[in-house]
């Protein structure tokens, strides 16, 4: 009768320690964070020369002739983004000059970690504060920012243009 008692005490506590061992497993399942899928890594495709050609050059062409002065025969015209599509297309053109300067540090593109880096930086800041004045609908602000932005590109292709 002895054996049968300790049979029934191994039975209960190999019963409890498996129960325990589950909520263990359950509840570290439940606190393990799941494996965020990572997006492939991208090579990068276009050269410098490219971006300036099809995305930076483009993107400030529209920055800087959305404002200034026209003199003509015919008086002095004032030029500004009007309706909300102009002010979109400024703004769009501004976003691309800032995801440009990232563009500009993806892969072999960056020519070096100092003066390109501070460059490329520089382009992004200008950007943003075109951006900034295209979202208050500012175009004193955009005509200010144009002279930056011009002196980040001329800063760049002094040092850098191939």
């Amino acid at each position: 009768m002895r054996l049968m008692n300790w049979l029934f005490v191994i039975s209960v506590a190999l019963f409890i320690s498996g129960i325990g061992f589950i909520i263990a497993g359950a509840r570290t399942a439940q606190l393990a964070t799941p494996v965020e899928a990572r997006a492939p890594e991208m090579a990068p495709v276009a050269t410098v020369k490219q971006l300036m050609g099809g995305i930076i050059g483009p993107s400030a062409t529209v920055v800087f002739d959305s404002v200034g002065t026209i003199v003509d025969a015919t008086g002095i015209h004032e030029k500004q983004p009007s309706t909300e599509t102009e002010w979109a297309a400024v703004g769009a053109s501004a976003a691309a000059l800032v995801e440009s300067a990232n563009l500009l540090m993806v892969g072999n593109r960056a020519v070096d970690t100092g003066e390109w880096a501070k460059m490329s930086k520089a382009l992004a800041d200008a950007g943003m504060v075109v951006l900034k004045a295209t979202q208050a609908k500012d175009p004193m602000a955009i005509l200010a920012a144009g002279e930056t932005l011009n002196a980040s590109c001329d800063n760049c292709h002094r040092q850098y243009q191939r």
